[in-house]
């Protein structure tokens, strides 16, 4: 698969990985992280239907292989269908790791162990004229709020809207790109 060219080819995609595991060997599901993130997302920005689709669909790329570049990956596969913004968080949400890791000295504690095995990977903490550039990027300030959304989205057993909850909000957007 190169990319969802509709939101309809997103949807099946999400709906499958239901049974896919966690990539962090947690007991959930791909869908059921992205479910609990997007609804975070919800909470801190109501008005923001792009934003809450991004976090449902940050993590498409860890199906298909992708956990390094995973970000890019999955920025590639969503843009089609879902548009520029929703790509630049999906693909915003690795740096803005790196970024929180370098600006906020308790951050680093609430990582998962995974999540700290795949920071190096992806380069550790930015450097201060990483960060300068970071900063300039457009959208980085809600690509920190999809990180800690995404970092708040991992409770087995969390009980959140389902993914039909989601469809409208899906091809809103798609609609809207």
């Amino acid at each position: 698969m190169t990319d969802f060219a509709t939101v309809d080819d997103l949807i099946r995609f999400l709906a499958s990985t239901a049974e896919t595991a966690s990539d962090e060997g947690l007991p959930f599901s791909e869908l059921d992280h992205g479910l609990q993130c997007a609804y975070e997302l919800q909470i801190a920005a109501p008005d923001d239907e792009e934003l809450q689709v991004a976090g449902l669909v940050h993590d498409v790329a860890h199906t298909l292989g992708s956990i390094e570049n995973h970000g890019e990956v999955g920025a590639r596969l969503v843009e089609p269908s879902l548009g520029a913004r929703v790509a630049a968080l999906v693909e915003g949400h690795v740096p803005a790791k790196r970024y929180l890791v370098a600006v906020d000295p308790g951050y680093s504690a609430l990582l998962s162990a995974d999540s700290v095995r795949t920071l190096a990977i992806q380069g550790g903490a930015l450097s201060p004229e990483e960060i300068t550039a970071w900063e300039a990027r457009p959208h980085w300030r809600e690509s920190v709020e999809l990180r800690r959304a995404d970092d708040r989205a991992k409770t087995p057993g969390r009980v959140v809207p389902a993914l039909e909850y989601w469809i409208p909000r899906l091809q809103a957007v798609a609609a809207g790109r």
